[in-house]
């Protein structure tokens, strides 16, 4: 039973997430041969401020993302 997480900015459309877990899914039943009903794809939304590069938070370093 594959498990993929994917960590994101928050603030993604639902119409997004509910496009990259097909492909994610579709992807992992073509290389792993398992059914669909298998693969479980989690989202895990966090706040720019949440999130440092560099020693920068992200809210900073992306301003004109942030908050959108």
């Amino acid at each position: 039973m594959p498990i993929v997480t994917v960590e994101l900015w928050e603030g993604r459309p639902v119409e997004t997430k509910k496009k990259l877990a097909e492909d994610i899914t579709h992807a992992i039943v073509d290389n792993l041969k398992c059914p669909p009903q298998a693969v479980t794809v989690l989202f895990r939304d966090s706040p720019m401020h949440n999130w440092a590069m560099g020693g920068k938070l992200a809210s900073e370093q992306f301003k004109d993302k942030a908050g959108k």
